[in-house]
C-alpha cells in the first residue's frame, strides 16, 4: 500500500517539477535573496581620490584592541591539533569591536557612519581551516553587560552569532556563496550568506563570506521551538562531527553502538545555557529511537517506517546537492539534522570549500556515486521508493538549479558583481598560487584565479553529463538481490 501511496505523491511531484523547472527568474529569486542579483555593482564610484579603502561591497571593520586573537591550533609533534590558544584569562573568545558598513546605495569606506555597530565576542573557527593564514571566525554580537543581542546583519535576518567564513583553500572564491544559495532555492532552509570585506585591527584581510550559523531564529535559520521550561520538550539540532568540548552536548546513539560509526554525535541547539542534562537525555534517546528503526527490518514499513520520522524530501535534496558536488565530507562531518517538537528530522547544509574536487590530498573523480555509503544513507538507499525520488527529483533540478546553463552562468554573474573585490584579496592572498599547494598531486592547484574557476566549471560540466549518463545505477543499492538479509 506504501508504494501506491509513494507513487501518486510522486507523480504529482514530477508534474510540480515539470511547472517550475523552467520557471528560474534570474534577477527575482523566488526563496532567499542572492546578493549579486540585487545588491550594489562595481562602478567608477571608488576612483576618488581617498587613501583609504573603498568597496561597493558591505565592509566589516573589527577591533580587539591589540589583543591576539584565540583559537589558534596548539599542535603535538605531529602537527596534530591537541587544543586550541585562549586569552590570557583562559576566555575561548576575545572582546572586540564591530562596525559594518552595507547600505547597498552607496560605496563603503573603513571612516564611514556604520549601518551596525556592535560589541563583540570573537574567535578563530574551523577544523583543518584553522591552520590557513587566512582565518575564518565566529563571533557573537553582545550588548553592554555581555548578553548576546541579535541584530540584522548585511540584510539577513536579526541573530546574535555569526560566522565569517575567508575562502583560502578554495581559489576560486565562490563555493560556499554559490552553493549556499542554491541550495536554499532547492531545499527549505540552507544558511544565507553575504559577500563582504574585512579589516582587522587596521590590516585589510580579504574578500570574506558573512554567514547565517546553524541555530534556531525568527523567521530565519533552522525551524525549531525553543525550551519549554521546566520540561524536557525542546526543538534541537545535532550536529555530526568531531563532538563538543562541552560534555554535556555529546550524546551516544544507536548508531555510534550498532555500526562503530567513528564520528561523534553532538547538540548544537539548545545552547549550554538552555539544555539540561534531561533535555540531553530526551534528545539522545529520540534520536536513537529513529536509529533502530531505520536499522530494522522494519525500516520501510507502514508502521515503523523511517519515512514517519524524516522529511525524505529534505533526505533526498541533501543526497542530490552533495553528490552532484562531491561534497564527500557531508554525512562524516559538518553534518547536520533539525527536529521541531512535533516535527520529522530535516537535513541542513553545510562547508562546500572542498567540494567540486577540492579537496586536499584526494583527488575526486567525478565519475562515481559515494553518499550512499555515508550514515543514515547506507540505509535509506535500501528503500526502492527513497532512491527513485533520488533519480527523479534529480533529473528535474538538472532542468534548472543544477542545469549548466545556470551554474556557469551564476558563476560568471557573482564574478562579475565581486569585480575589483578579487584583484584585492589577491593583493594579499595571491602568493598561495605559488607558495600554498594544497592539492595533491601538484598539478590540481590552480595556477591564477582564472585558472580555479576554470577548474570548477570544468568539473560542473563533466560531473553533469557523467550523472545524466548514470543516474540509475543507483538502483543497485535498492535491489532486492543485494539487500535479503534486511528484507523479511
Amino acid at each position: 500500500m506504501k508504494y501506491r501511496i509513494a507513487g501518486v505523491v510522486l507523480a504529482v511531484i514530477m508534474l510540480a517539477g515539470v511547472f517550475t523547472a523552467t520557471a528560474i527568474d534570474s534577477e527575482n529569486p523566488t526563496n532567499r535573496i542572492h546578493q549579486h542579483l540585487v545588491a550594489r555593482q562595481p562602478d567608477e564610484g571608488c576612483s576618488c581620490d581617498r587613501s583609504e579603502l573603498c568597496t561597493h561591497l558591505p565592509l566589516v571593520v573589527i577591533d580587539t584592541g591589540g589583543v591576539e586573537m584565540p583559537g589558534e591550533p596548539i599542535v603535538d609533534e605531529n602537527n596534530h591539533a591537541i587544543g586550541y590558544t585562549t586569552t590570557e584569562t583562559g576566555e575561548e573568545m576575545v572582546s572586540a569591536k564591530m562596525s559594518v558598513m552595507s547600505d547597498d546605495a552607496h560605496n563603503h569606506h573603513p571612516s564611514d557612519e556604520p549601518d551596525l555597530e556592535s560589541d563583540i565576542v570573537i574567535r578563530i573557527r574551523g577544523n583543518s581551516s584553522r591552520f590557513f593564514d587566512k582565518k575564518s571566525y565566529l563571533l557573537r554580537l553582545t550588548g553592554k553587560n555581555g548578553e548576546y543581542r541579535s541584530e540584522e546583519m548585511m540584510g539577513m535576518d536579526p541573530h546574535y552569532e555569526w560566522a565569517l567564513h575567508g575562502p583560502y583553500l578554495d581559489k576560486s572564491l565562490i563555493r560556499n556563496y554559490m552553493w549556499y544559495n542554491i541550495a536554499g532555492e532547492i531545499m527549505d532552509y540552507a544558511p544565507n550568506v553575504r559577500f563582504c570585506e574585512v579589516i582587522l585591527n587596521g590590516e585589510y584581510q580579504g574578500l570574506y563570506v558573512m554567514t547565517e550559523t546553524i541555530t534556531n531564529g525568527d523567521d530565519c535559520r533552522v525551524n525549531v521551538s525553543e525550551p519549554i521550561d521546566g520540561t524536557v520538550s525542546t526543538g534541537y539540532v545535532i550536529r555530526l562531527d568531531r563532538g563538543s568540548g562541552t560534555e554535556l552536548k555529546n550524546i551516544m546513539t544507536f548508531t555510534n553502538h550498532a555500526i562503530r560509526n567513528l564520528q561523534k554525535l553532538n547538540i548544537q541547539y539548545p545552547r549550554s545555557g538552555s539544555l539540561t542534562a534531561e533535555m540531553a537525555d530526551a534528545i539522545e534517546q529520540d534520536f536513537s529511537d529513529f536509529e533502530k528503526s531505520l536499522y530494522s527490518y522494519d525500516y520501510d514499513t507502514d508502521d515503523y517506517g523511517y519515512y514517519l520520522d524524516i522529511d525524505v524530501g529534505s533526505f533526498v535534496e541533501y543526497f542530490i546537492i552533495n553528490e552532484f558536488t562531491t561534497n564527500y565530507d557531508a554525512g562524516w562531518l559538518s553534518t547536520y539534522l533539525y527536529k521541531d517538537i512535533r516535527g520529522k528530522y530535516n537535513m541542513v547544509i553545510w562547508d562546500f570549500n572542498s567540494a567540486c574536487n577540492n579537496y586536499e590530498k584526494t583527488t575526486v573523480e567525478p565519475h562515481h556515486f559515494e553518499m550512499q555509503q555515508a550514515v543514515w544513507y547506507y540505509m535509506l538507499m535500501k528503500d526502492e521508493y527513497f532512491v527513485k525520488r533520488i533519480i527523479s527529483e534529480y533529473r528535474e533540478l538538472r532542468r534548472s538549479y543544477l542545469s549548466e546553463e545556470y551554474l556557469l552562468g551564476y558563476i560568471d554573474e557573482v564574478i562579475e558583481y565581486l569585480g575589483p573585490a578579487i584583484e584585492r584579496n589577491f593583493e594579499v592572498w595571491g602568493y598561495t598560487f605559488d607558495e600554498f599547494l594544497a592539492l595533491s598531486p601538484s598539478e590540481r592547484n590552480p595556477e591564477d584565479f582564472d585558472d580555479a574557476v576554470d577548474q570548477l566549471k570544468d568539473f560542473i560540466h563533466d560531473r553533469g553529463d557523467w550523472m545524466d549518463e548514470h543516474i540509475e545505477i543507483l538502483l543497485q543499492y535498492s535491489h532486492e538481490s543485494k539487500n535479503k538479509k534486511f528484507n523479511h
